[in-house]
């Protein structure tokens, strides 16, 4: 897990940002761990590396 957090404001549809917390909340996970590893699997996906990245390739919630 990160150390330190940075905020990052996001603008969405407020109908989509309703089923989103809806689906979250119906899989037990917040909405910033899944939009976390939305961001791990987009950089990943794209080969960039970053200072606190795992290194086994493990996925955590």
């Amino acid at each position: 897990m990160e150390q330190k957090t940075a905020r990052l404001t996001v603008l969405i549809d407020p109908t989509k940002k309703d089923a989103f917390e809806q689906l979250c909340a119906e899989q037990d996970v917040t909405p910033s761990q899944v939009v976390r590893q939305l961001i791990r699997e987009y950089l990943e996906k794209h080969g960039v590396s970053y200072a606190n990245q795992p290194t086994s390739g493990a996925g955590s919630k």
